[in-house]
């Protein structure tokens, strides 16, 4: 089969790589739609020529283009690791002469570290409640519990929203996520379909308590941990919302977002801890080094406590 000589021949090669990744590497559904918006791009921007005919000053051509629409280095990155991995796969399968993408850089990018809570601000976050004086709806609870187990125990919000009530398995699926409560442990199925489990702190434990003492039956026959005000599987999306929502209550004064409470989370074990590895395991993160930048974090927080109480510290 040729690599491309139009429009709808390019785009056959792809969905036929986007199904090799669904089938062999069982990426998530979010995960393939984002190749495939990448790879169409490419295609949209590089039209009239076959897949074999791209060359690296093609890609370079693009990769400027996107950077002069002022697309973030960090998502050019991301855009061109994806073209780089479809080329790769496309070299077995054809006689393509060379990867174009290979020796394609994205801009650099400024450093920036992962903005997270103090401990006072993430506390008092998920302590408050969520709701008004005359009493906690189920909503409420579901929120209180959905936020002390984000800042408790780190989970990307896929993660929390894919939580079922408990391990089970029907039609050959089992539960990507699920709650020992006996246990105080979470076990989820993290980025490369790695299982770790979590502790689970007593606060979150007892906000979980209160939520399944009146969660109702899921509509949509699912035995997910959290619910939508439709009775149906919770999605990200809707968390972050009533997560923003929240916050704004509360007055915390920065945006907040689910993935947040997993930077605070991690700063304030380490922290506490000092033991960057544990941490890493708790995060579920593949390298060490994407755990290493909550090293600066702490250095932050070391700095003010020192800036704040040390004599002959230059004054602000």
């Amino acid at each position: 089969m040729d690599p491309g000589t139009d429009s709808e021949a390019r785009l056959a090669w792809v969905e036929r790589y986007l199904s090799e990744l669904t089938g062999q590497r069982q990426l998530s559904a979010l995960t393939v739609a984002a190749y495939r918006r990448d790879l169409r791009e490419l295609a949209a921007l590089t039209p009239g020529k076959p897949w074999q005919a791209l060359a690296y000053a093609d890609i370079r051509r693009v990769a400027s283009t996107l950077h002069a629409r002022a697309l973030a280095p960090r998502s050019i990155a991301r855009k061109l690791s994806s073209w780089r991995v479809f080329y790769a796969w496309l070299a077995r399968h054809t006689a393509l002469a060379a990867n174009p993408v290979e020796a394609v850089r994205a801009p650099k990018r400024p450093k920036s570290l992962p903005k997270a809570l103090s401990v006072d601000q993430a506390v008092q976050l998920v302590a408050a409640p969520a709701h008004a004086q005359a009493g906690p709806e189920p909503a409420d609870l579901c929120n209180r519990a959905m936020f002390e187990l984000l800042y408790s125990s780190g989970l990307r919000v896929s993660e929390l929203a894919g939580l079922d009530l408990a391990y089970h398995k029907t039609d050959g699926a089992a539960s990507l996520g699920w709650i020992d409560r006996a246990a105080g442990e979470v076990v989820v199925t993290g980025k490369g379909n790695k299982m770790r489990k979590v502790p689970v702190g007593r606060h979150a434990l007892a906000a979980l308590a209160e939520w399944l003492a009146v969660r109702p039956p899921a509509r949509d026959g699912s035995a997910a941990l959290f619910l939508s005000s439709r009775a149906t599987r919770i999605s990200p999306r809707v968390i972050q919302q009533r997560l923003k929502q929240h916050a704004l209550r509360q007055g915390t004064p920065v945006g907040v977002h689910p993935h947040m409470l997993r930077h605070s989370f991690a700063s304030h074990l380490l922290q506490s801890s000092g033991d960057l590895r544990a941490v890493q395991e708790m995060l579920g993160h593949a390298s060490i080094a994407s755990t290493q930048v909550y090293t600066a974090l702490d250095f932050q927080h070391l700095s003010a406590v020192y800036d704040q109480a040390h004599p002959r510290a230059k004054s602000k």
